[in-house]
């Protein structure tokens, strides 16, 4: 079986665009935009150029699919937050939010959820343990420890318009 093949395509003032034909001869593209967002393609078996799914992902989407397709859970320096009962989730907030341009401390995230804000992304930047004085922004991606519904809810919080 031949090995899969990768080849990467500059795409100027969209991104760049990323081939792969899998070893079973499959072929599947992944436009990584500059905006962090990423459209995802999966083209037909009996026609490589015909495009049988088109998936546009935001850039929390896609770190989190990253996530999935690349675990780290080999390390045995990482605290599998699973093996406690505890979930570490990406929590995009909208520019349409209604804590766009307000400080964390006011969502009272923690007094209503439990969950930890332990680390904003926003951009191309990781800014760790945001104070309650830190101002949010629409395109953040917040990085919320504690329990699934604590998640859940810190995610209707920061959905709220």
């Amino acid at each position: 079986m031949p090995a899969s093949r990768l080849s990467r395509t500059p795409l100027p003032g969209i991104g760049v665009r990323y081939d792969l034909t899998t070893r079973d001869r499959r072929n599947l593209s992944v436009i990584a935009q500059l905006d962090g967002g990423r459209i995802l393609n999966a083209y037909r078996e009996d026609d490589p150029d015909a495009c049988a799914v088109s998936l546009r992902l935001t850039a929390g989407e896609s770190a989190a699919l990253i996530d999935a397709l690349m675990p780290a859970h080999h390390s045995p320096n990482l605290l599998h937050t699973t093996d406690l009962g505890l979930v570490a989730e990406r929590v995009e907030l909208a520019a349409t939010s209604h804590w766009n341009g307000r400080v964390l401390g006011e969502t009272r995230m923690r007094t209503e959820t439990g969950v930890s804000v332990v680390a904003v992304l926003r951009r191309a930047e990781a800014i760790p343990s945001p104070g309650p004085d830190f101002r949010l922004a629409g395109g953040d991606t917040l990085i919320v420890i504690g329990t699934q519904e604590g998640a859940e809810a810190a995610a209707d919080i920061l959905g709220r318009e």
